[in-house]
């Protein structure tokens, strides 16, 4: 069976040397063996594991995380795959709906778009229902909703239309998992994508507070209001309060 040398497998995986030698340390990722020159070798089984760890560590799990993960007695390394392919292939829609939206900022920037007026940012509402949830969002909210809507006016229409557009579409993707596990990693990626939609809305996005408590009163507040969490046309209890347990941990293991 072919061995890698530490040199070779930096090379093959794009890592530095430096890099294996912290994971050796850390026990994250052992050579295979040793030569008598105390040189590490690494075979099939270590190449496995360390993309494994580099998948994670694309998705942004600690190393401690990681390395729990691989030790626990019933993972399933294809089954592993399977979620890493589900996984990227959501940052993939997400960084392709964003690569759209520089797009269209730049041509709007360069066009001299206006502000959209303050209704315009409830377009595809019914009327009544938009028009309450405005009066209603200022009193319960007041400043917070303002920065909001003056963050939003300062987009384009296009833009705008690009941020709902990926808001619906996280929503759907979320709405068919909400027969799994609320914790699960299929559900926290498009969670963790659910959370910077929301903040971009707020307008907070490029803020440091992670406004962990305002995030899990959101999932609160779906529960308690069946208004935020219609499919098709329909309040969902189900769907909330699957909503607000994911967002929850999001928030308890995220953004603490």
């Amino acid at each position: 069976m072919k061995q890698y040398s530490v040199q070779q497998l930096a090379t093959l995986a794009d890592v530095s040397v430096r890099t294996l030698h912290v994971y050796d340390e850390m026990g994250l990722l052992k050579p295979a063996t040793r030569t008598e020159a105390r040189y590490r070798l690494y075979g099939e089984k270590e190449l496995l594991r360390l993309q494994q760890i580099l998948f994670y560590k694309e998705l942004d799990f600690p190393l401690q995380e990681i390395g729990a993960l691989l030790d626990d007695p019933d993972f399933d390394l294809v089954e592993a795959l399977q979620r890493h392919k589900t996984a990227l292939k959501a940052r993939q829609e997400r960084l392709a709906t964003l690569m759209h939206t520089i797009d269209k900022t730049i041509s709007h920037l360069q066009e001299g778009e206006f502000q959209m007026k303050p209704e315009e940012l409830y377009e595809g509402l019914p009327k009544e229902f938009a028009t309450t949830y405005r009066e209603e969002a200022h009193k319960n909210w007041g400043d917070a909703v303002k920065r909001s809507e003056e963050a939003l006016r300062k987009l384009s229409k296009a833009d705008f239309g690009a941020l709902k557009v990926e808001m619906q579409a996280n929503w759907k993707r979320l709405a068919a998992l909400m027969h799994d596990d609320p914790t699960s990693e299929a559900v926290q990626t498009h969670i963790a994508h659910h959370y910077v939609i929301i903040r971009k809305f707020w307008g907070t996005d490029t803020l440091p507070d992670k406004q962990a408590k305002q995030y899990a009163g959101l999932g609160q507040l779906y529960t308690d209001d069946p208004r935020y969490t219609q499919l098709d046309g329909k309040p969902s209890p189900e769907f909330a309060a699957f909503l607000s347990k994911a967002m929850s941990y999001f928030t308890e293991t995220a953004l603490a």
